[in-house]
């Protein structure tokens, strides 16, 4: 097992909540954010913080996922290749090029047995990389989406060094055919922002229709406060667990068979 690997795998039941987080300092940030679309570059435009967020119970959403290692193929990429495809990322593994999301084995040292599954930002409720971050760059949407505000990120890193689950990359670099969906900026951090954009047109993010064209199904998204989601309904019926539990950020990634 990788250090890497023994790092991720300190999972415990899902639960484990800290202390609440600073209700005043996360309403500014929310009054800060735009109302529309902010522009960056020449086509390429920044989604506002404050996008309207409807569903069950009345508006209360947070989207997460529900990852089956158990259905995850050993030596399969289709979520890895799928998000690098879709948000621009570079299908070289060089130590400059962002990973947004990677898969990542577990091996157990006395048994041998072995599991395969991705990992990405984790979308936690209380999530360290907001918590650190100085210019309130690094946010949480009402629907639990955790995203990266590139006009306030002042590539400080911090987020990177916070992050348990290195989910984050620095853009250390220019970069060149950007979609207009995934603005990636020189001198700022980023991370696996669930594909908001097409969550937002009613779509599945990247990696999860890809694991399903593969027909693994390894991979759910939805709505985890409607108790009518495939999510909600399968999180009711079987055992799961969430990524380092222990600290407290609750994290919107759930686990099943690691």
């Amino acid at each position: 097992m990788t250090d890497e690997d023994r790092e991720i795998q300190g999972a415990g039941a899902a639960g484990g909540e800290a202390g609440a987080p600073d209700a005043v300092r996360r309403r500014l940030l929310a009054m800060a954010g735009a109302a529309a679309a902010l522009v960056l570059a020449p086509g390429v435009t920044v989604l506002a913080r404050d996008l309207a967020v409807k569903g069950a119970r009345g508006g209360r959403v947070r989207y997460g996922l529900l990852i089956d290692a158990r259905a995850c193929r050993t030596g399969c990429d289709a979520c890895v290749r799928a998000c690098q495809d879709y948000n621009g990322l570079s299908r070289d593994p060089g130590p400059d090029n962002a990973q947004w999301i990677r898969k990542v084995t577990i091996t157990d040292p006395g048994t041998g047995f072995t599991r395969s599954f991705p990992v990405m930002c984790q979308h936690c409720a209380d999530g360290a990389c907001v918590d650190v971050c100085p210019t309130g760059a690094s946010f949480r949407r009402p629907d639990g989406i955790v995203l990266v505000d590139k006009h306030r990120c002042i590539g400080c890193r911090y987020c990177l060094m916070a992050c348990p689950y290195k989910a984050r990359s620095f853009v250390g670099r220019n970069v060149t055919d950007q979609r207009p969906w995934a603005p990636r900026g020189k001198g700022t951090a980023e991370g696996c922002t669930l594909c908001v954009e097409r969550v937002t047109a009613g779509d599945l993010p990247a990696c999860v229709a890809a694991c399903q064209r593969a027909g693994h199904k390894a991979m759910t998204f939805g709505n985890l406060h409607d108790p009518k989601s495939a999510i909600a309904v399968r999180l009711s019926e079987v055992a799961t667990t969430t990524l380092r539990a222990d600290l407290g950020m609750r994290p919107g990634v759930h686990y099943r068979g690691i």
